[in-house]
């Protein structure tokens, strides 16, 4: 099984840049997108005519926000899908949280398997720095314990994320100019260990834990890209139990129609 995830920057954007193209030749199973910037009804006017997926977007209420979508095979044996998390309203109103929940089967083996598409608070979202850590930090807090719940489930956990977060200083150009800088705060970084300590694996660092100068995300200012000065925010997570499941991971970084590059998990 293969499964992207990208922060694609506004999807009727990248719709002109071979998008179509770019998912029909990798033919995901699943494919989960951050920041979509459009309406359902945009997106259907615009964008989407590849009729061999279904898809999930996120039904919330602030117009050119946060926004995910998943589109998935039909071919998948779903058990639920889920575009609203009203227990925390203002979640939802941002557009940040959709989930598939199905089954996944090797041979004679049969996955129960959550997927959380997730895009994280960023400091662009609020104009007090003070105000937007703690939105932060309540993300967090809520994602660990939604997941905890799910693992209580006997049910397997996949979360993929823009996660406007550096959690090692690996995983930033410049670890110590931005030491004071919001998505390195050192409370940012707890939280997140928090999270990965939880009995789940930052799936990158799992098959690569010392690997230095991959990124996910570049600014588009002062030739970030072309000089690979930047962040890895984007990422794939899964619970311990899992990660015997997953056959690899990889930044797609040749693909450069958005400030990220997407990224690819395999089930074997």
């Amino acid at each position: 099984m293969k499964i992207i995830s990208w922060n694609v920057n506004g999807i009727r954007a990248v719709a002109n840049k071979w998008f179509k193209e770019f998912i029909s030749m990798e033919n995901p199973d699943i494919f989960c997108i951050q920041e979509t910037k459009a309406f359902e009804a945009q997106f259907l006017k615009e964008v989407w005519n590849i009729d061999w997926y279904n898809y999930i977007w996120h039904t919330g209420t602030k117009a050119w926000y946060a926004w995910t979508a998943i589109f998935y095979k039909n071919e998948l044996e779903i058990i639920d899908t889920k575009n609203d998390f009203w227990e925390i309203n203002h979640f939802h109103d941002d557009w940040r949280i959709t989930e598939l929940e199905f089954y996944y089967k090797k041979n004679s083996e049969k996955k129960h398997i959550v997927l959380l598409n997730w895009y994280f608070p960023n400091w662009w979202t609020r104009a007090d720095w003070t105000e937007m850590v703690d939105y932060k930090l309540e993300f967090y807090n809520h994602l660990k314990n939604y997941t905890r719940k799910i693992k209580s489930e006997w049910k397997q956990v996949i979360v993929t994320w823009d996660f406007n977060i550096c959690h090692t200083e690996i995983d930033i150009a410049r670890p110590k100019e931005n030491e004071n800088s919001i998505w390195f705060l050192p409370i940012e970084r707890e939280k997140i260990w928090e999270f990965i300590n939880d009995w789940n694996l930052d799936v990158w660092r799992y098959f690569n834990p010392k690997k230095v100068d991959v990124y996910s995300w570049w600014s588009y200012r002062a030739g970030a890209r072309p000089r690979n000065v930047w962040w890895r925010i984007d990422y794939f997570v899964v619970n311990k139990e899992l990660i015997d499941s997953v056959e690899g991971i990889n930044y797609m970084t040749e693909v450069m129609w958005s400030d990220h590059c997407p990224v690819m998990l395999k089930l074997k």
